[in-house]
């Protein structure tokens, strides 16, 4: 099965606008083994984050971008529930690569606060 195929398959399936920008977010990865979903989310969700922050997004206009970012990150999750023995060390790299996107331009991350 596809990441693409895995994607069609969540129930309830996400609104028409938010599907296509996970579509955007995922593309280079649409065709990759769904087994590699729940990297390949963490990894977009990672670079969605980023980019707004980069571009100073932090306004309802990126409310969209962020919808987006969270529905990757739980894509991630319900993707690795199906190998439990890796969750904890999957959330634990997940935490703090995202808490580390708020590092942009000097500024303490959420797990330093």
């Amino acid at each position: 099965m596809t990441l693409a195929e895995w994607l069609d398959a969540r129930e309830p399936a996400p609104p028409h606008e938010l599907s296509a920008r996970l579509r955007d977010a995922l593309r280079d990865a649409m065709d990759d083994d769904a087994r590699l979903a729940p990297d390949v989310c963490i990894d977009a969700a990672e670079e969605l984050l980023r980019d707004v922050l980069a571009r100073g997004c932090t306004t309802r206009d990126s409310a969209l971008s962020l919808l987006t970012a969270d529905a990757l990150l739980t894509y991630a999750f319900e993707a690795g529930a199906d190998s439990p023995d890796t969750l904890d060390a999957r959330a634990d790299g997940a935490i703090r690569r995202i808490a580390s996107v708020g590092d942009l331009g000097g500024r303490s991350s959420v797990l330093e606060r």
